[in-house]
């Protein structure tokens, strides 16, 4: 009695030849290019905002308080370095950085959307081959 599982592995015991496919990338849309730009992006915000809490609380644990004691030694105590690098401070500049680099990198993914878009008028665009076992 044969069953489905039989006829498929006599199917995949025949050759085939491969068939081969060649494409050419020749334009980019432009809002599309912006959207996974402002994707990637925010991923880059999440990332750069997680490491900068991480990273404060090591150095919290590790070596504030001594790189506190000794700039207080230093200026007599009229500067504590605790008051000036606290956890709101850093992420305050954590939110910062990650908004700027959401800006410029939205950015960055439009300008170079464009910038493909005019060179594939000289070029001819970008052929990408694939080929099927």
């Amino acid at each position: 009695m044969s069953t489905v599982a039989d006829k498929l592995a006599k199917k995949s015991t025949r050759k085939t030849g491969g068939k081969q496919v060649r494409l050419r990338l020749v334009y980019v849309d432009f809002w599309s290019a912006v959207k996974l730009s402002f994707l990637g992006a925010v991923a880059l915000a999440i990332v750069t905002m997680v490491s900068f809490f991480l990273i404060y609380l090591v150095l919290q644990a590790t070596a504030l308080t001594q790189v506190d004691e000794f700039v207080a030694s230093i200026t007599d105590g009229s500067i504590q370095l605790s008051e000036v690098i606290g956890l709101p401070q850093v992420m305050a500049f954590a939110a910062v950085v990650s908004i700027l680099n959401l800006i410029v990198f939205t950015v960055l993914g439009a300008v170079i959307a464009g910038i493909y878009n005019v060179a594939v008028k000289v070029t001819g665009g970008l052929l990408v081959g694939f080929m099927s076992n």
